[in-house]
C-alpha cells in the first residue's frame, strides 16, 4: 500500500489519496466547511471518480472509528494482562501542544503507547517520534489502566 498523498484544492479544501495493495484508488476530500466525500476512482484515470459517498461529521467519525483496529481483548492463561484503549485530547493548555511525540517519552515513562492520532483532517496511525501534536488532536493510547491514566496526566499537564 502506498502512503496517502495530500493535495490542496484551492477554495475547496484538501484531497487525500490512497492506492491499496490490490490496486484500488480511494480518496477523501475534506472541504473547508467540514464536509467530507469518500471517492472511488478508475485506476486508469485518476480524475475519473466512479462513485462518491458524502459523509456528515458523525458519519465520518463513525467510519474513522471502524477503520481503527479493534482494542486488544484481555489475555488469559497463566498471566492475565488487561489492556485498555483510550482517547485523550491535546488542548491548548497541554504542555505537549506544538511539541513532538518523542518529547513526551510516554512509552518509557508510563509503559503505555500512543498508537494513533486523530486529527480533524484524518487519522495518523503509528505516529513517528517526530510527529508534532496540535491543539485539537485526539491521541489514541493503549496500555494498562495505570499506564493510560499516567499518559493522560502527562498530556494534560495534571
Amino acid at each position: 500500500m502506498d502512503h496517502p498523498t495530500r493535495t490542496t484544492l484551492p477554495g475547496i479544501g484538501t484531497r487525500y489519496d490512497l492506492t491499496t495493495d490490490g490496486g484500488k484508488h480511494v480518496s477523501l476530500v475534506v472541504h473547508t466547511d467540514g464536509r467530507r466525500f469518500l471517492g472511488f476512482h478508475d485506476p486508469a484515470d485518476d480524475d475519473s471518480c466512479l462513485n462518491s459517498v458524502p459523509l456528515d461529521p458523525a458519519e465520518a467519525t463513525a467510519l474513522g472509528r471502524l477503520l481503527i483496529p479493534a482494542p486488544i481483548e484481555p489475555l488469559h492463561g497463566d498471566i492475565e494482562i488487561d489492556l485498555v484503549t483510550e482517547q485523550i485530547p491535546i488542548t491548548g493548555r497541554s504542555p505537549y501542544s506544538g511539541r513532538t511525540l518523542g518529547d513526551t517519552q510516554a512509552r518509557s515513562r508510563t509503559g503505555a503507547s500512543i498508537v494513533a492520532v486523530l486529527r480533524r483532517t484524518g487519522a495518523v496511525p503509528s505516529p513517528a517520534p517526530d510527529f508534532r501534536f496540535a491543539s485539537g488532536d485526539m491521541i489514541v493510547v493503549v496500555g494498562t489502566r495505570e499506564g493510560v491514566d499516567a499518559v493522560a496526566e502527562l498530556i494534560t499537564g495534571g
